[in-house]
């Protein structure tokens, strides 16, 4: 029986998610027209679902998306009726609205209020929920996909891998790097700006929404290493110099040359925006990003495992492991994968 997924406390504000999965039997299927559909609904259930898509990559055979996710309203505050439809109006369009607030009036004329009830819990239901959220845009993609290419069946590989971060540190700008680089590790393109499936791509091409996400980002930067963006240009700067740092080349003994971009270049990059003494060179092998279950400082692993106790044998004293292998950093993971292949 597997177990519940780690989610954030409950009296956190927000918690946050890297999320992975794959297509099934790791097939090399998502070309550019998927990838621009699987764009396409991600933004429209981030909208509906009241998540924040932090940044994202999609590549040909799997994806990675960092979401922010707002703490559920209380009962007594879920907001009104009026205001889902109206929502509903702003996701989906007016011939979807109409339709709902149809249902519910005929309901309500009808003298049947819990029958009207449980379809306005049904879409609140959705909303402000990880597992809703990866579950509706995995669900729809494939339907999409299915008929597209006139095939049946699943396509991803079992449910979602999530990563529990830590909000608004040096964690969350670390995973949002780890993510904007996947097209760097495959050796795609030579910049990650060149990568459009990418959030990082979409903000330095002007996409709004992809901006806001980085805004995130920014609030972990002006933490972690002082950097006050005062506006998206320099947030994009500042940004990219955590890209530099955490995508240069470097080599494990034992592994072939991981590709990224050489120190040269990264040094050159600092030159021109910033000073790459600051940056964390993180090791990019390491499975810490994908299956760490818990990334943050010691102090959030520690509090997520004295909540989540129940999970590990009474061996198990800590929560918090240190990144092996990883250099100076301040950085924990609540499972210790240790050193072992990149999972792209």
């Amino acid at each position: 029986m597997r177990q519940k997924r780690l989610k954030a406390s409950k009296d956190d504000e927000a918690g946050y998610y890297h999320c992975i999965s794959r297509v099934v039997d790791r097939q090399f299927v998502l070309h550019d027209a998927e990838k621009e559909k699987f764009v396409e609904f991600m933004r429209l259930y981030e909208r509906f679902c009241g998540v924040r898509v932090v940044t994202f990559c999609v590549m040909t055979n799997h994806f990675h998306v960092l979401v922010e996710v707002p703490k559920r309203p209380d009962a007594e505050d879920l907001p009104s009726e009026e205001w889902l439809i109206g929502h509903v109006r702003r996701c989906y369009g007016k011939v979807r609205a109409k339709q709902l607030a149809f249902d519910l009036e005929l309901h309500r004329k009808n003298g049947a209020h819990e029958q009207a009830d449980k379809m306005i819990a049904s879409y609140y239901k959705r909303m402000w929920d990880i597992s809703e959220f990866m579950k509706t845009l995995k669900q729809r993609f494939t339907q999409w996909f299915n008929k597209r290419h006139q095939r049946r069946g699943t396509l991803w590989e079992d449910r979602f891998r999530s990563v529990l971060v830590q909000g608004k540190s040096e964690a969350l700008a670390a995973m949002a790097a780890y993510i904007d680089l996947n097209p760097i590790r495959a050796d795609i393109v030579e910049d990650p700006k060149e990568y459009r499936w990418c959030g990082y791509g979409e903000a330095t091409s002007g996409v709004r929404v992809a901006r806001f996400g980085l805004k995130v980002v920014g609030q972990a930067l002006s933490k972690t290493y002082n950097w006050h963006s005062r506006n998206y240009t320099e947030l994009l700067a500042n940004y990219r110099l955590v890209l530099f740092g955490h995508g240069t080349q470097g080599q494990i003994p034992g592994k072939r040359h991981k590709h990224g971009f050489t120190k040269a270049k990264a040094v050159a990059e600092s030159a021109r925006q910033g000073q790459l003494g600051r940056l964390e060179f993180l090791k990019q092998r390491l499975r810490y990003f994908t299956r760490g279950a818990v990334l943050g400082s010691r102090e959030f692993v520690n509090e997520v495992f004295e909540s989540e106790r129940h999970r590990f044998g009474p061996k198990r004293k800590t929560g918090a492991r240190k990144l092996r292998e990883m250099g100076e950093t301040s950085l924990h993971v609540l499972r210790d994968v240790g050193k072992t292949r990149s999972v792209r």
